[in-house]
């Protein structure tokens, strides 16, 4: 084989290991899921269907969510005045982990006219992993406090996850099954040690043991590259 066609091959070689590298990398993944909310209000039922988004950050040994409402729900026969309306939920857990996550935000920065469905700011809160795996975050319950009275909206169409992460359960135990879900997200995510870097699962371990092979390509690359072209002066000096 030519030095020419040598170089190419091994460099070839280098970048698809580098490649794999990359798409071995785990990610969180997010969804816009639509929630059908059945509010009991004081005066009476009321139906809303809302887009939601659930985002994970990693923050500590865990994760800060953020919950989004995309639409307004129920509404009030009077106008709230600023600051009239205290909204909150929770996150269900689901896959390796169990239970739920309370999620809350400020009150209405500005007034909500009457008859108008209400606008909930994001709602923040924080995840800790009790358990090592995949898991997934689905809006529950919001509960809408205002001038004296309580609104709970439940969803009644079974809403898919927001959010899925793959998490390390604090201490880097193999935990119970639970999950968790609360102010963050990321989504893209997984859990972290004490250090507060990512803790390493089997997807990492995996993207650990490619960037060695990839590393231990490019050497292997660069040393025949040199060996070639030592070898070529080598061969012109003796001519």
């Amino acid at each position: 084989m030519s030095y020419q066609k040598r170089t190419a091959a091994l460099a070839s070689v280098a970048a698809l290991a580098g490649s794999a590298v990359f798409m071995a990398a785990p990610a969180a993944r997010a969804d816009v899921v639509d929630v059908n909310y059945k509010c009991q209000t004081p005066i009476g039922v009321k139906t809303a269907v809302s887009p939601i988004d659930i985002k994970g950050v990693k923050s500590g040994s865990g994760y800060k969510l953020t919950m989004s409402w995309q639409k307004g729900v129920s509404s009030s026969p009077v106008e709230l005045g600023k600051g009239a309306m205290s909204p909150s939920a929770t996150i269900k857990l689901g896959g390796a982990d169990s239970g739920t996550v309370a999620v809350s935000g400020p009150a209405n920065q500005a007034a909500i006219p009457a008859n108008t469905p209400i606008k909930i700011n994001d709602l923040t809160g924080t995840y800790t992993p009790k358990a090592t795996g995949k898991v997934t975050f689905t809006a529950a319950v919001l509960t809408i406090k205002a001038l004296g009275t309580t609104t709970t909206c439940t969803p009644t169409n079974s809403p898919g996850p927001s959010l899925t992460l793959d998490v390390t359960a604090a201490g880097g135990s193999s935990g119970s099954s639970g999950s968790t879900g609360t102010t963050g997200s990321t989504g893209s995510g997984t859990g972290t040690d004490s250090s507060g870097t990512l803790p390493k699962t089997g997807p990492d371990d995996s993207v650990i043991a490619l960037g060695t092979l990839g590393g231990t390509v490019l050497l292997a690359g660069a040393a025949g590259t040199l060996w070639l072209t030592r070898r070529n002066q080598t061969a012109r000096a003796r001519r």
